[in-house]
């Protein structure tokens, strides 16, 4: 990993040598053509070297795995679920901007609109990394499109991230502590959605925790997938659990509701995107919905370093 780093520091150094040596060249001959090309490639080279920085960040032990992000409707009924399905597109356009592969592995859609709840895996270098920063209550203040009376409301989602674990790290889970269901898998997902019992719901009796998966058509591939996502989800309480025993942090769950947000996205009265935790914000809240929320995972980097 350190040698990857090191040899695109290197690549860039070498490519911005030979960008100057063009400008002194362009320069001399009087080329505007190659000038104009100089300043496209300074443009990419700035861009490049930023994301690099920016990896160069991550030192946690699984920031270079692909990510499991859970989003579910909190307070707001249909406004909820509807936040819920805006959230999922931004998370999906920021990962094809960025180049990375994502797979929808459970999607639950909403009662007369939106999203219940949806399970995305993310899949390439740093995901993980990038998207621990989203953790937590995102909130939405608009007036509502559900609302015939034109009234402002609020709505609440949670975005949980976990790491995808590879074979080195162990979770013990015992059968007689699972129950595991089928059922028939439904809405997007190609031919063989309702045709086949090939969805599967497992639950994690002591804990409570749910997971599903109903992206494969194969119900044996769903099991799997479905027990990666618990291993996650139990690898992260458990990490929590132990960071909370050192720093002697005792609470409550943080409902999905009012005063719990990490996030604010308001559209209504004035537009603005704000960071609870690091104070980023931004007037550009189309851009953000539309995925450009780097800014606001470097000032989260920054924050927690």
């Amino acid at each position: 990993m350190l040698q990857d780093i090191i040899k695109t520091w290197e690549e860039k150094w070498s490519e911005l040598e030979e960008t100057d040596l063009l400008l002194e060249m362009a320069i001399e001959e009087k080329d505007a053509d190659t000038e104009r090309e100089v300043a496209a490639n300074l443009v990419n080279l700035e861009d490049t070297i930023a994301t690099a920085e920016l990896e160069c960040m991550f030192s946690g032990e699984h920031d270079t795995t692909n990510a499991i992000v859970a989003i579910h409707a909190g307070a707001g009924g249909t406004e909820a679920q509807d936040w819920v399905e805006i959230l999922m597109r931004m998370y999906l356009r920021w990962a094809e901007n960025k180049g990375f592969k994502t797979d929808i592995l459970d999607h639950l859609a909403g009662d007369e609109a939106g999203v219940k709840s949806v399970t995305i895996m993310v899949k390439g270098r740093y995901a993980f990394g990038y998207l621990r920063s989203e953790v937590g209550i995102h909130r939405l203040v608009r007036i509502s499109p559900f609302d015939a009376s034109g009234r402002r409301h609020t709505s609440f989602a949670s975005v949980m991230v976990m790491p995808e674990l590879d074979d080195t790290v162990k979770v013990d889970i015992g059968d007689k502590d699972l129950r595991i269901d089928t059922y028939r898998a439904s809405g997007a997902g190609g031919q063989h959605v309702n045709k086949t019992d090939s969805a599967i719901r497992i639950t994690h009796l002591p804990t409570g925790i749910v997971v599903q998966c109903q992206n494969e058509r194969s119900q044996h591939r769903n099991k799997d997938m479905a027990m990666k996502m618990l291993m996650a989800r139990l690898y992260e309480m458990e990490k929590q659990r132990q960071s909370d025993e050192q720093e002697g942090i005792h609470g409550d769950k943080m409902e999905i509701a009012w005063g719990s947000q990490i996030r604010s996205y308001v559209l209504q009265p004035y537009r603005m995107v704000k960071d609870h935790r690091t104070n980023q914000e931004t007037g550009n809240v189309d851009a953000v919905l539309d995925g450009a929320i780097d800014d606001f995972i470097k000032a989260y980097l920054l924050w927690e370093r």
